[in-house]
């Protein structure tokens, strides 16, 4: 018996599906994530990473199947409800302002205030300082809390809404392809702050394509294909060859490498009729 199956995961989804009329865009799915772990969801593009993260926040009710929340079954109406119980969704865009500062954009929606009545304003000394202090837990010195967010780096403003959200009571974190658009060194830099937000207790969705950014820090791996689970594995299970193998369809490139084998083996062919006869003609 492993460690986890002796825990109640933080959150479970147990043989969820969702369609789209004829569409099968999630069948069967399972899949669990533990307090203090980082759960990768791997898939290329079309294999349903973006239906099912659209479920566990609360965008769609699945067709089938249950969600299970520190093991007690919930519904959600809507992406608040969930973010109301601790799931905490990172998407692509961020849902920031570029020209508004990073305190301003940690506290957006939720500002401190001060005074009352009439009187309640907006308690920027405190955003500054609270947004100073939460980055800094997460090893993130921000120069200055009035820097706009759209003059941050990629890693930057990822690392500012990691850590708005686990400041606001994330639970769990899924966090919607963060590295995609970045290179190689602000790829790393979000790594890490995955790695912080998972030393704090939280469990970690991390949902990307890219076997070569999850392998390193996820503890367990979901494979998405079609809509449908190849399996959940731990790195005793599973290379990150065999990963690759999997999330690209193994035997689909290898069909193909045959094909342009052939290919190239009759365009050869061709091209040697063709310089033959153009030999016959010149003698």
């Amino acid at each position: 018996m492993t460690a986890n199956s002796e825990r109640t995961p933080l959150l479970e989804v147990r043989g969820i599906s969702k369609y789209f009329g004829s569409v099968i865009a999630l069948k069967d799915v399972t899949m669990t994530v533990y307090p203090g772990e980082v759960m990768c969801l791997l898939g290329d593009n079309g294999a349903g990473k973006s239906t099912l993260i659209k479920v566990l926040s609360g965008v769609y009710k699945p067709d089938e199947g249950e969600y299970l929340l520190e093991g007690k079954p919930v519904t959600f109406n809507s992406p608040r409800d969930a973010l109301d119980m601790g799931i905490a969704t990172v998407y692509q865009d961020l849902a920031m302002i570029p020209l508004m500062g990073v305190a301003r954009n940690f506290f957006l929606g939720s500002e401190p205030t001060k005074g009352w009545g009439p009187f309640k304003r907006f308690n920027i000394q405190a955003a500054y300082r609270v947004a100073r202090d939460e980055l800094l837990k997460m090893g993130i010195d921000i120069r200055d809390p009035e820097q706009a967010v759209g003059t941050l780096s990629g890693g930057e403003r990822q690392s500012v809404a990691i850590a708005r959200a686990v400041y606001f009571g994330a639970k769990v974190l899924i966090l919607d392809e963060p590295t995609s658009a970045l290179g190689v060194t602000q790829s790393s830099t979000v790594l890490r702050y995955i790695a912080q937000a998972r030393a704090r207790g939280i469990g970690v969705i991390f949902i990307t394509h890219n076997p070569h950014h999850a392998y390193p820090i996820g503890d367990r791996f979901t494979i998405l294909k079609r809509g449908r689970t190849l399996g959940t594995y731990t790195k005793r299970d599973l290379s990150r060859d065999e990963m690759i193998h999997m999330m690209s369809g193994g035997e689909e490139l290898e069909r193909l490498e045959h094909e342009l084998r052939e290919f190239s083996e009759t365009q050869a062919f061709a091209d040697a009729i063709h310089e033959e006869d153009a030999r016959m003609q010149h003698s």
